[in-house]
Order: structure tokens, then C-alpha cells, then sequence
């Protein structure tokens, strides 16, 4: 069975790394982090947004959750987790309209790896 958690730390490395990238755009008290156990998985995380009936039914803004897979995750180096991180968060589309966007053009390795060398690791909590 899969056990959630809520993790203040890596909200925490979350905000951090999106305030260094200035993703100004991602409204960081509607992003949750989550961890998870015993997720069968091959991903180190996944990001969900809440559909946009729901949030109407309970009249909500955009809410996103990064669920980091603790099996996973833990292993990577901290290089590795603020790489699944920024991935994470570019799923989030600019607008911050509570979609998501796919792999491709805006989301992708290369990106990733460009955003990562902009990164002041030293000032992310470890």
C-alpha cells in the first residue's frame, strides 16, 4: 500500500530552486511536495494538477503537487534530485492556468541540464 507524507524539506528545496531560476510565474504557495512509499514506479517523482471541473466544484485555484518517490529519489545525488526538481516544475505551464505540459519542446533533458547550470546549488537547503 502507497503512504503519503508531507515533506517541508523539499517544499522547501522546491521554492528554493524556483526562486534561483526566477520562475516567477509558479505560484509557490499553490505547489505542494509530497513523498511517497512503496509507489510502484519507474519515475523518481510526478507532478498532478487538480482538473478544472474539480476546481470549479470547489471553486479553487490552481493547485499542483510534486509526489517525489522515496525509493528513488533518496538514491539520486543531490545534483541528480534538483535536476528532478526543475523537470518536475517545468511541467508547469507559464500561464499557471493548472495544466500541464508535456515532454517536448518545453520540457525535456536539455533544458533541464541548462536551467541546472544556473542553479547557486550552494544556497538549496541539502
Amino acid at each position: 500500500m502507497i503512504k503519503f507524507e508531507n515533506d517541508k524539506f523539499l517544499e522547501n528545496l522546491v521554492k528554493c530552486i524556483a526562486n534561483d531560476l526566477r520562475l516567477d510565474y509558479i505560484r509557490l504557495e499553490n505547489v505542494y511536495v509530497i513523498r511517497s512509499h512503496n509507489a510502484k514506479t519507474k519515475a523518481y517523482a510526478r507532478i498532478y494538477s487538480m482538473p478544472s471541473a474539480i476546481r470549479f466544484a470547489l471553486r479553487s485555484e490552481p493547485v499542483y503537487v510534486i509526489e517525489v518517490i522515496s525509493e528513488k529519489f533518496d538514491l539520486l545525488s543531490k545534483e541528480d534530485k534538483i535536476k528532478v526538481i526543475i523537470h518536475e516544475l517545468l511541467h508547469i505551464p507559464s500561464n499557471f492556468t493548472g495544466g500541464l505540459r508535456p515532454h517536448g519542446k518545453k520540457v525535456n533533458e536539455r533544458i533541464v541540464n541548462n536551467l541546472y547550470k544556473k542553479i547557486d546549488v550552494s544556497k538549496c537547503p541539502n
